[in-house]
């Protein structure tokens, strides 16, 4: 028995090698994030792609008339970028070149530039005044918008830059929103002023101002029920809680941004014109760009109202927001590199 031993052993050796162990294999290194340029592009992609799409069926070998420049204008509306602006690309692409031939580049060149001339006097950041402590900043809009998420995401922003935050539960209806309200807490160190669910919402902000001002916060940002703008009594609720803050500090609210869903397209003019009227809306937030081919609706919201826009969002991930840039959007919407 003694005497198989080795040659087993060495068999077993140059079959598999000498039983050492195999030396543990090299971590995969960590595919570098893709930079906040490469990620708007990517979530304008369907927007882009169906303008994209049109300006190739349009502008490829045929030299430039009224009704290639009627076509295109539909394309442009059709994206939702709204007349006004339609109207001024399809000028600016028609100047000086009728007869001629025009490249699809150059249209898109041309499209980057007006769009982007239309949302540089919306592209405002939000600016927290310190000499108001807590900077109480209200958040508004309709069911599935991506407000509580966004809240959340402000708060980690807020966070990292060294500012005292604090969370108000002000949705009260849904219990969902309480918990996931908590959990961004949690994430970002920020404590959440909660109630039961159903409780009053007006009672719960008025709590939080108190416990925020105790605390010496920087920043309180109140959640509010999705609420349909269509259903007054509901708006009815959320002036109750805007009077309410408004007892506590007449300064207050310092901000009301409205969050809203790019996908629902020429739906959020309505929400921006009621919102503005009921709650005094000061600036706007567009989630969800990554998910329709209707981006163009912040163009169009940006002419109608001229409200500031402060961040738009293309994803869940809480860098997934970030502050808008009138260029950037102009140019990934056109399809530019």
């Amino acid at each position: 028995m003694s005497d198989d031993t080795p040659k087993k052993s060495g068999l077993l050796s140059r079959l598999f090698g000498t039983g050492a162990p195999a030396p543990a294999p090299e971590p995969l290194a960590e595919a570098p994030k893709p930079s906040w340029w490469q990620r708007l592009k990517h979530g304008l992609a369907r927007s882009s792609s169906s303008i994209g799409q049109g300006i190739t069926d349009l502008f490829t070998k045929r030299k430039l008339d009224a009704g290639t420049l009627e076509e295109f204008e539909d394309v442009l509306i059709r994206a939702d970028l709204g007349l006004p602006v339609a109207t001024r690309i399809v000028e600016a692409v028609g100047k000086g070149r009728y007869g001629k031939e025009i490249e699809g580049e150059e249209v898109k060149a041309i499209l980057a530039a007006e769009v982007t001339r239309a949302l540089i006097p919306v592209a405002l950041p939000l600016v927290i005044d310190t000499a108001k402590k807590p900077f109480v900043i209200l958040m508004v809009g309709v069911n599935g918008s991506g407000k509580t998420t966004t809240i959340g995401k402000l708060a980690a922003k807020f966070s990292a830059e060294g500012r005292k935050v604090m969370l108000a539960a002000g949705d009260t209806f849904r219990a969902a929103a309480i918990e996931q309200l908590q959990v961004w807490g949690q994430r970002t160190g920020a404590p959440v002023i909660t109630r039961p669910q159903g409780s009053d919402a007006s009672g719960l902000v008025f709590d939080a101002l108190d416990k925020a001002n105790e605390a010496g916060s920087d920043v309180l940002l109140i959640d509010t029920a999705g609420r349909l703008q269509n259903r007054t009594e509901l708006m009815v609720e959320l002036e109750k809680v805007i009077r309410v803050i408004k007892k506590k500090d007449e300064t207050a609210p310092h901000a009301t941004l409205l969050v809203l869903d790019a996908t629902v397209g020429q739906n959020a003019l309505s929400q921006v014109e009621i919102f503005g009227k009921m709650a005094g809306v000061t600036g706007l937030v567009m989630t969800k760009l990554d998910g329709t081919a209707r981006g163009g609706i912040l163009v169009a919201l940006a002419e109608k109202f001229g409200l500031p826009v402060h961040f738009i969002g293309i994803g869940e991930a809480v860098d997934d927001l970030e502050p808008f840039n009138a260029d950037e959007f102009g140019r990934a919407i056109a399809g530019l590199e």
